[in-house]
């Protein structure tokens, strides 16, 4: 076959640093997945939908047939975090976990995860980040070790 066909979508999750609470303005959370999802859209991976609450961020994306997910979120986290310090004095000292969760969609489930995603802020009503991520490793049958998981 001459041409490579793909369509992999990819669910991403991490966090600020130590959780800490960054991204509290909405606006700056605006900002920032607009900033993302020029990101992608360089990388030829557009994002499906983008949100988050204070501490961590999801992204589900489509990722182009020559994109490496460490890489491609290694040039988002190092891009980013200089964007988000230059929102506000206040953020000097925002910085990414150096981990991140990436799990495999099913084209079928796409629609059911955007929706997860728009409502991030009505879910951390009831659950953590952390409780949040400790869910997604077990039900994706992800093994770890909890004392390397957080930074």
């Amino acid at each position: 076959m001459p041409q490579s066909l793909v369509q992999f979508y990819a669910h991403l999750v991490f966090s600020t640093k130590d959780r800490i609470p960054h991204l509290s303005d909405v606006s700056h959370r605006v900002a920032l997945y607009k900033f993302a999802r020029g990101v992608f859209d360089n990388l030829d991976s557009p994002v499906v939908e983008i949100g988050g609450v204070a501490d961590h961020i999801h992204i589900l994306c489509r990722l182009s047939s020559g994109a490496s997910i460490s890489g491609l979120l290694a040039e988002l986290k190092r891009d980013s975090s200089k964007f988000v310090k230059s929102l506000s004095p206040d953020l000097a000292k925002f910085y990414w976990q150096r981990g991140y969760g990436a799990f495999s969609v099913s084209p079928s489930h796409v629609d059911q995860l955007v929706e997860y995603i728009r409502n991030q802020e009505e879910h951390h009503k009831t659950e953590t980040f952390q409780e949040e991520f400790r869910r997604l490793l077990r039900k994706y049958k992800i093994p770890y070790d909890e004392r390397y998981v957080w930074d």
